[in-house]
């Protein structure tokens, strides 16, 4: 499993485009904590699956009670699929 960071892909974060450039680029989901991403975007027809992490914010602390649950949906995620794990 390969992970990427949208700074480091020099992508911008906000940009509808990012779906089209993970597609491109052959990832097969895309994480994100935005929690509009699945109401402000038509997700519909991607060949990539999308994960919302639900926490309180985004320090590495606050993240790491999602893992388990991000880990077990990944295994079992299609396309076009969007699930939310962490906090409920």
């Amino acid at each position: 499993m390969i992970a990427e960071r949208f700074q480091k892909l020099g992508w911008q974060a906000s940009e509808m485009g990012s779906f089209s450039l993970a597609e491109r680029q052959k990832y097969e989901i895309f994480l994100t904590m935005d929690k509009g991403v699945a109401y402000e975007h038509n997700l519909r027809g991607l060949s990539l699956a999308v994960i919302i992490l639900r926490a309180t914010s985004n320090p590495l602390a606050d993240l790491l009670p999602c893992v388990p649950d991000c880990l077990k949906r990944m295994k079992s995620i299609k396309p076009g699929e969007v699930v939310r794990v962490g906090l409920r």
